[in-house]
């Protein structure tokens, strides 16, 4: 199995590469000191049957990552602290916790726990893409002062509540529609929007620049929530 190794502190994944480097099965493929370059990784490479994945780390923690991943491969939790112990087997990708110090023989027995769990199913990449091609290609009808208007969705760039109302901002010209924001959410592909916020939904491709909790979109600053932080996070092509 092809493994990675996400883990902030140096000397856990010393320990962690040891031992992996005695199990014949396991094969090192990458690791990395924070879960923001392992969702690159995971991003770009689709090489990765097996994660080791600590809890405790900046910007994101193990169950945050776990959640922003759509697909995510089998993973172990690494830690020091067992009070995650319960909410982490709430997630079918986990199929085992160890708690530090790790020694080789608890964790040879997670890998052959592992080994014995099927792989998910691989993502067709060529089938997604010509998806995401094809929704990019769609329009949305409103219907303002009884007329019926096509707006093209890859020009709207923001969407925004207000009440009982939202506001479409498109490349053209912007729109005030009596609509629910949620009912709006259900019809843009989701491979290029995302809420952001409970009044927010943005095109991602449409994004400038990113600053702490805030979003810049043309000339809107827009505010990110912090339970829609980590979906932001995993959808950008982080360098």
């Amino acid at each position: 199995m092809n493994c990675l190794i996400i883990d902030d502190e140096l000397t856990a994944r010393v320990i962690l590469k040891r031992h992996i480097s005695k199990i014949e099965s396991l094969n090192l493929v990458g690791e990395f000191y924070n879960a923001l370059q392992g969702i690159k990784h995971l991003n770009e490479h689709n090489d990765v049957d097996l994660i080791f994945l600590d809890i405790h780390m900046p910007d994101f923690n193990g169950i945050d990552f776990v959640k922003s991943l759509k697909n995510p491969p089998k993973i172990i939790l690494t830690t020091g602290d067992s009070k995650f112990a319960i909410e982490a087997f709430e997630y079918d990708s986990i199929v085992d916790y160890l708690l530090k110090p790790i020694e080789f023989s608890r964790f040879e027995k997670a890998v052959q726990k592992a080994s014995k769990i099927p792989a998910p199913p691989a993502l067709d990449i060529k089938k997604d893409k010509t998806i995401k091609q094809q929704t990019s290609e769609d329009n949305l009808y409103v219907n303002i002062d009884r007329r019926l208007i096509k707006i093209k969705l890859d020009s709207i760039y923001l969407v925004e509540a207000k009440g009982d109302y939202i506001h479409i901002k498109t490349e053209e010209k912007n729109y005030t529609v009596h609509s629910t924001l949620k009912k709006l959410e259900d019809k843009l592909p989701d491979s290029i929007f995302l809420k952001i916020h409970r009044s927010f939904v943005i095109n991602v491709n449409k994004i400038i620049d990113i600053e702490d909790n805030s979003v810049l979109i043309k000339k809107d600053v827009v505010p990110i929530s912090r339970s829609n932080r980590t979906e932001l996070m995993r959808r950008l092509n982080l360098l």
